[in-house]
């Protein structure tokens, strides 16, 4: 834990075909990176053995298709054989190898091999930093797909870290009449609201103020991105009957728990975000009518101050953190 270096190595080897060197040029840091870094492990997987992070990435593809162009890189790379893949559903591959993920290398290095097909280019006005946050906003997509939100819908987005706040401003696209956000970080409630949020409270005050504006109803929809038992809780509490709660936070460890009884009462129904689905058309449609991504990244570092990154970005005192590998 705690433990990054910066190394020299070899470059890749000749892509073989159907896959294309790509010269990173931006890397975002994900809280699933950082629980990579402080805790040694995410969800259920811990690390066992050195690996490259960083899963939020574009660059500049240097042969194949793309060749010259620059590119956002859709990290995960499911087997394509398996059942969950024939159906449709990749981003439930159960072999999926994914950057920066138990033993494969991710995008914080200068150069790497990647398949042509998980290669998207950027068109002109989005910069390095937008292409490389086009992956927690198709996340963003997926969870308030996976959420049903409706047109009309009161939302409340429990978790106001990069992917909470995109949540926000995609569930404003959905038709959301009101997104709430609970929040612990004031300066994240105050991003959340220039992204969309027409109220952003304190996890301790939410249950209070949201039952006021909804007349005691509470929220047709909560997407929770904190990965907490408290969060889950918060969710629980502020949802009307028959409500639907989109469960997108990576908790600490392999379990969780939430008020049971209050759900079952409610007849609350659950929905388990896994990633993103097919949504890298969509992020790039969005991020190009207003979504704006560079308004997201608070923070740069270079390559080689990685590891005073990773250190700022675990502290939490800004939004999104982008490393520079390189500039296109």
């Amino acid at each position: 834990m705690g433990d990054l270096r910066v190394e020299e190595s070899a470059g890749p080897p000749a892509p073989p075909a159907g896959w294309s060197t790509v010269a990173v040029t931006s890397v975002g840091l994900c809280g699933s990176d950082l629980h990579w870094y402080a805790d040694g492990g995410t969800g259920e997987v811990s690390i066992d053995s050195p690996v490259v992070p960083g899963h939020e990435f574009a660059g500049v593809a240097l042969d194949g298709p793309h060749a010259g162009q620059r590119v956002a890189v859709d990290p995960a790379i499911p087997c394509g054989r398996c059942e969950s893949c024939g159906a449709g559903h990749a981003n439930l591959c159960p072999d999926v190898r994914f950057a920066g993920h138990q033993t494969h290398d991710g995008g914080l290095q200068e150069r790497l091999l990647w398949p042509d097909h998980l290669l998207v280019p950027l068109p002109e006005n989005l910069s390095d930093d937008a292409g490389a946050l086009l992956e927690p906003l198709g996340v963003a997509i997926h969870a308030v797909k996976h959420a049903h939100v409706r047109p009309g819908h009161d939302v409340l987005v429990v978790g106001a870290g990069p992917i909470g706040v995109l949540a926000c401003a995609v569930a404003r696209r959905a038709g959301a009449t009101r997104v709430f956000v609970s929040e612990p970080l004031e300066h994240r409630r105050s991003t959340a609201l220039a992204f969309g949020a027409d109220a952003a409270w304190t996890p301790e005050a939410v249950e209070d103020e949201l039952m006021k504006v909804t007349a005691g109803r509470g929220v047709d929809v909560v997407v929770e991105m904190a990965g907490t038992d408290d969060a889950i809780a918060t969710a629980v509490t502020c949802t009307r009957p028959g409500a639907r709660v989109a469960l997108g936070g990576i908790p600490s460890g392999p379990q969780s728990s939430f008020p049971a009884a209050a759900a079952r009462r409610k007849g609350l129904t659950f929905a388990m975000v896994r990633r993103m689905h097919d949504t890298y058309a969509q992020a790039v449609e969005l991020a190009n009518t207003g979504i704006d991504l560079d308004a997201l990244v608070s923070d740069h570092f270079p390559l080689e101050r990685s590891a005073e990154a990773f250190e700022h970005a675990v502290g939490r005192t800004g939004d999104k953190t982008v490393i520079v590998v390189s500039r296109s």
